[in-house]
């Protein structure tokens, strides 16, 4: 345990060198950020406002409400997806070239997803139809549909771990992007991507520290009884964490394109060692 922890560390500390060395590539999951943001309120505030609206639902209507939904969050689901999707294949394509040792920026990051388009918005009609059959599952066979819809979840998520750096670096369509991640995994463990990645688990450590900081920094500015210093506790806070995700996400981005790389080049990237990728992504014997 200790072990994989000082890889996972390691790993970290290698995707920081990359991120450090091209600041840019933190403007990727802050735009993703603000437009996930506009779209959770485009579709939120019309359905607030529908529901405040309406008057006593009958069994007929509860079926169509049901129904749109169903279509709504679909919809939902592809147009979120699709925004995540795209910028995390710009991260990835700036972080791969970063990783050739090529200079980068947002620009280019973005003009790379920008040629995928195509190919990203299908593979979000996918991932939004996964994510949709899952929460139907949740809904109609209750624990049992969660247990399977968390087991589903997870083996689809292991199975397109490394779905948008194929998209970033291949000019091929959604279902051969998840072949490509899928036959990558088959060659390699794909438990231990998850395993000794470990960027999730130290940033979980870090973000429960951020959160007893945060609560004592609030409380002590409540205590004060200044509404000022409340604003400016909170502010602090909240651009904290915020700061924090945005270094989650980046980092979790170049891990996955530097995973990439050696798996599909047997290579590794700038800043990243070659024993240590080899032991977070050891080929079946």
């Amino acid at each position: 345990m200790a072990g994989r922890f000082s890889r996972s560390w390691s790993l970290m500390k290698a995707s920081a060198d990359v991120l450090r060395s091209d600041k840019s590539l933190l403007m990727f999951p802050l735009v993703s950020g603000i437009c996930c943001l506009l779209v959770a309120a485009s579709f939120l505030i019309p359905v607030a406002l529908a529901f405040v609206g309406s008057g006593v639902a009958g069994e007929t209507q509860e079926r169509a409400l049901s129904v749109g939904g169903y279509i709504a969050l679909f919809l939902f689901y592809l147009v979120q997806y699709f925004v995540i999707i795209f910028f995390n294949t710009a991260l990835a394509g700036a972080a791969l070239m970063r990783l050739r040792g090529e200079s980068t920026s947002f620009g280019e990051g973005m003009a790379i997803a920008r040629s995928r388009i195509v190919s990203i918005f299908g593979y979000a009609l996918i991932a939004a139809t996964v994510g949709l059959v899952l929460r139907a599952l949740q809904e109609r066979l209750g624990l049992i549909g969660r247990l399977v819809a968390g087991f589903l979840g997870l083996a689809w998520t292991v199975a397109t771990f490394l779905v948008v750096p194929v998209l970033a670096s291949q000019d091929v369509g959604p279902t051969d992007a998840i072949k490509e991640s899928v036959d990558l995994l088959k060659r390699t463990w794909g438990e231990n991507i998850i395993g000794n990645a470990g960027i999730g688990v130290v940033f979980g450590l870090l973000m429960f520290l951020a959160i007893l900081v945060s609560a004592g920094l609030i409380m002590g500015a409540v205590a004060m009884q200044s509404t000022a210093v409340v604003v400016i506790a909170v502010a602090v806070v909240a651009i904290g964490i915020t700061l924090l995700g945005l270094i989650q996400a980046s980092l979790q981005g170049i891990y996955a394109a530097a995973l990439y790389r050696y798996a599909e080049e047997g290579q590794v990237g700038y800043g990243f060692d070659q024993a240590l990728l080899e032991q977070a992504f050891k080929p079946k014997k």
